[in-house]
């Protein structure tokens, strides 16, 4: 793309030198930090509920209260746990990654601010 193009986005040499700068490489270490390891709590605790699901039918069909199992409940922390997941992400999204986020954005769209 040119620096003359109607859509007003930057030269593919903007994209290449924010990719290869320290807000970025920094953007980038903070979102994997948070997402790589709630990635693998979660799916390790789904996995902990397919296989006692799968493995330990007297476990899960335990009743806690009327036709309440705890494999019933294990479901429905699922959903939970998926919840809790999100409110948690936007949270550090919006404190770590997002004025972040801007900043790199500021940079691009007003590069004489960069001197100043």
């Amino acid at each position: 793309m040119s620096a003359g193009d109607p859509s007003g986005a930057p030269p593919d040499s903007t994209w290449e030198q924010v990719h290869d700068s320290a807000e970025f490489r920094q953007l980038r270490g903070r979102l994997r930090r948070f997402v790589f390891p709630m990635a693998g709590l979660f799916l390790a605790w789904y996995l902990l509920y397919v296989l006692l699901a799968d493995y330990a039918h007297g476990f899960m069909s335990t009743k806690i209260a009327g036709n309440f199992t705890v494999g019933l409940l294990f479901g429905l922390l699922q959903f939970v746990s998926t919840f809790l997941i999100t409110w948690l992400y936007v949270r550090y999204a919006n404190k770590n990654l997002d004025p972040l986020a801007e900043r790199i954005k500021d940079d691009i769209e007003n590069p004489a601010k960069e001197g100043a």
